[in-house]
C-alpha cells in the first residue's frame, strides 16, 4: 500500500525492498517480510515478470505507473482496464440527504479522518456501512449511523440515497469499487487527493477533493456538500454519466477482448521471432 506509520512510503520502489524486512512491513512480521523480499529478490533476477507474462491488467494509470517505476515490468506489458459494476439507473425522485461511508473501517482507509472531521460539523449525518478494527473510533458520535455490514442491495439503495459518498484513504487507492458502485447510483464522491483518485474524480464534475489526512480540509467539503445541493445533484448526473461512458459491463468486456487479441498477437510474434533466431 505503500503506506508507513501513516504516511506515504516509497522507499522500495524501484529496489530490492530490504528495508521492509528491518520495518516489518509485511504483516508486523519480519520472518514473513523477508520471505516476501527473497520471493521478489529472485524473480526480479530471473526475469519471471519481464519474460512469463504478455500483458498484466492494472486498474488505473496511477497504479500503471507505479508498477513501471518498480523496474520489474516493461510498460507495454501493462494496459489499463478500471473496474465495472451493473446497476440500473436512479429511477427515484425523492430529495438526496446525508453522507455515505461504505467499505473496511481499517486506518489505511483514513476512518480516523472521517471522526475527527465529523467532531466539527455537529448538524451533519452520515450513515457508516461496513465492519473493521476502527469501527470504535466512530462510536460515540450521535450523527454517525454505524450499520455494520449490509448486503450488497441495501448499499445500493442506499447510494441512491445519499447526497454524496466519502473516500478518506490515506494510501494509495487503486480504483476503489465503491466508487464506480456510487458513480453508477448517481452517487458524486467526496476523495482523499491521493493515488488514482484525481485521475477518476474531476473536480466540481462527478466529485470533490480533499486533502489527504486532513479532517479540517473534509470537513470544509462536507459542509460545502450540503449547502449546496443543486450543485450536487447535478454532480451526481455528471457520475451516472461518467459510469455510462467508461464503466459499464459492456465498455469493460470489450476492452478485456481487445486486451486477450494484443496478447495473442504479441505472443505470435515473439514465437515467431524467437523461431528465427533459432534457425540463424
Amino acid at each position: 500500500m505503500f503506506l508507513r506509520d501513516d504516511k506515504i512510503c516509497e522507499d522500495c520502489l524501484g529496489k530490492l525492498p530490504w528495508r521492509g524486512v528491518a520495518r516489518k512491513c509485511y504483516r508486523d512480521s519480519a520472518p514473513q517480510s523477508a520471505t516476501a523480499v527473497a520471493m521478489i529478490g529472485l524473480h526480479r533476477s530471473i526475469g519471471t515478470f519481464r519474460s512469463k507474462v504478455t500483458r498484466y491488467i492494472a486498474l488505473s494509470e496511477f497504479a500503471k505507473s507505479k508498477f513501471v517505476e518498480s523496474k520489474q515490468f516493461e510498460s507495454e506489458q501493462l494496459v489499463v482496464k478500471p473496474n465495472f459494476v451493473d446497476v440500473d439507473p436512479v429511477t427515484s425522485t425523492l430529495v438526496r440527504s446525508g453522507g455515505l461511508l461504505v467499505g473496511r473501517l481499517s486506518r489505511e482507509k483514513g476512518i480516523h479522518v472521517v471522526a475527527a472531521a465529523m467532531s466539527m460539523l455537529p448538524k451533519i449525518e452520515i450513515d457508516v456501512i461496513g465492519t473493521g478494527s476502527e469501527q470504535t473510533v466512530l462510536a460515540g458520535n450521535d450523527n454517525i449511523n454505524l450499520l455494520g455490514w449490509r448486503e450488497k442491495a441495501f448499499i445500493i439503495d442506499r447510494m441512491r440515497a445519499a447526497r454524496y459518498l466519502l473516500l478518506p484513504s490515506i494510501c494509495y487507492e487503486n480504483f476503489p469499487r465503491t466508487l464506480v458502485e456510487a458513480f453508477a447510483c448517481g452517487l458524486p464522491v467526496i476523495a482523499s487527493r491521493l493515488g488514482a483518485l484525481p485521475e477518476l474524480i474531476q473536480e466540481g464534475y462527478n466529485g470533490l477533493l480533499f486533502t489527504a489526512g486532513s479532517a479540517g480540509d473534509l470537513a470544509k467539503k462536507m459542509t460545502w456538500a450540503e449547502a449546496n445541493p443543486d450543485a450536487m445533484e447535478e454532480m451526481g448526473r455528471n457520475a451516472r454519466s461518467t459510469y455510462e461512458s467508461k464503466y459499464t459491463a459492456d465498455a469493460n468486456y470489450s476492452q478485456l477482448i481487445q486486451i486477450y487479441h494484443d496478447a495473442i498477437a504479441a505472443t505470435k510474434r515473439f514465437l515467431v521471432e524467437t523461431a528465427a533466431t533459432q534457425r540463424a
